[in-house]
């Protein structure tokens, strides 16, 4: 059986529509396709009344609100689904690595500050839970602040028809361009030039990014003499053509980092990412004084202040927020409408191709500030398959910007099967 809704008088109807305007529907048409048969009930009495029975909104004068939040954990994922009183469904996604842990924190201290309250005032109980748990300002709270944010963002667009992008600013670029982003430090220099320049033939990557050093490494290269001859090496193989950045996840001291940066600039790289550990703001900052190669940095942290202090001292050229660990859409906008003000670019973090690859995409189309190539991790691990669909694809370079409601993904079905759900429900 299906529904076809018309709008119009009875004797010269207009076309049917999908999300008909109770104040002006005048029929409802029944298919039974079986039958071969069709019928055209006239209402024009009722017809609020089966507007209401079909789409089941909230009764007149009682504003919606949520009514259930779950946790569906999976390996090292976290998917989090709100559900409101009427029936709308929205998805969205913890930052990943220890889900379960995530998913704790979420039931305990997250969900019941939003549940029972109108989803549209997300970013107004965003903040609240920040406020309340004032005394836990840790990575977990706002891991798990992030599900619930984004998901309360797919309800949004999902009732309004639009997609995130649109909802938290519009469209600023029709696609997004893209980096491909390495992860590995495992890689021999060579290996590591040879996949990339597969990946720029194959996909038109016009800008990569490579790993140096070691992760809050303390000066210890990941192997023996290997940045400096990773980032001379990879300019080689891929020519003036490409734009390189490299990253060093904190694992340099000031002195160090200032050697590694002017190499950076004698082989015209494009930017060095987080050249010392990132609770150490001053050296960040002196880092970025001493070199003409742009600093970036950012995806650690989890605090405004901390992101204000960031930006208005320069400690970096390029701030880089990740919406899963800042708590999710309605924080990490704001960091990139501080570095629009204090006009420097806004690049996310997004180092794996889960839930939050879509995020990042509809945060990147929508800000002003996001105006340089994106990141695209180029590893595939296991757990972050089969999450969701369709699964977002670079063409020549780029992600068009979104365009369907919401996020624009459902769940796998076979990641529902899998996962194990816990429900707070109001």
């Amino acid at each position: 059986m299906s529904l076809r809704f018309v709008q119009g008088s009875d004797r010269r109807p207009a076309p049917a529509l999908d999300q008909p305007d109770p104040g002006r529907l005048s029929s409802v048409e029944i298919d039974f396709p079986l039958a071969g048969r069709k019928f055209r009930r006239v209402h024009r009495r009722a017809r609020a009344q089966a507007f209401r029975k079909i789409f089941r909104p909230s009764p007149p004068g009682l504003p919606v609100k949520i009514r259930r939040i779950e946790t569906l954990v999976r390996d090292q994922v976290a998917v989090v689904r709100v559900t409101t009183d009427d029936g709308a469904i929205g998805i969205g996604q913890t930052a990943p690595y220890q889900a379960a842990v995530s998913a704790h924190v979420l039931h305990a201290m997250v969900a019941p500050l939003f549940l029972g309250k109108d989803p549209w005032d997300v970013e107004a109980l965003v903040d609240e839970c920040v406020r309340v748990h004032y005394k836990f300002p840790s990575s977990f709270l706002h891991r798990a602040l992030a599900g619930v944010d984004t998901a309360l963002w797919d309800v949004l667009g999902r009732v309004t028809g639009q997609p995130v992008a649109k909802l938290i600013g519009g469209h600023a670029r029709a696609s997004v361009p893209m980096y491909a982003s390495s992860m590995k430090r495992s890689v021999t220099p060579e290996e590591e030039a040879e996949r990339l320049a597969a990946l720029v033939a194959e996909q038109r990557f016009r800008a990569v990014k490579i790993r140096v050093g070691e992760v809050m490494g303390r000066d210890v290269d990941a192997a023996p003499g290997r940045t400096e001859r990773i980032v001379p090496h990879v300019r080689e193989v891929l020519g003036d053509g490409v734009d390189i950045s490299a990253d060093a996840n904190g694992g340099f001291s000031v002195s160090r980092a200032i050697r590694v940066g002017r190499l950076m600039e004698d082989h015209g790289y494009f930017h060095f990412e987080e050249p010392c550990p990132f609770p150490e703001l001053e050296q960040t900052a002196q880092v970025a004084a001493a070199l003409d190669i742009p600093v970036s940095g950012g995806e650690q942290d989890t605090s405004m202040p901390q992101f204000q202090r960031m930006i208005s001292g320069r400690a970096v050229d390029i701030v880089q927020p990740d919406i899963g660990y800042i708590g999710g859409i309605s924080r990490a906008r704001k960091v990139a409408v501080l570095a629009e003000a204090a006009g420097i670019p806004c690049t996310p973090h997004c180092a794996n191709d889960s839930l939050l690859q879509v995020f990042t995409l509809h945060l990147a189309a929508a800000m002003p500030a996001c105006t340089q190539y994106q990141e695209w991790s180029i590893e595939h691990t296991p757990w972050s398959r089969g999450i969701f669909e369709p699964v977002l694809q670079v063409v020549d370079g780029a992600v068009p910007a979104p365009t369907a409601p919401g996020w624009g993904v459902t769940l796998d079905p076979a990641f529902e099967r899998a996962a194990d759900v816990t429900t707070s429900a109001a």
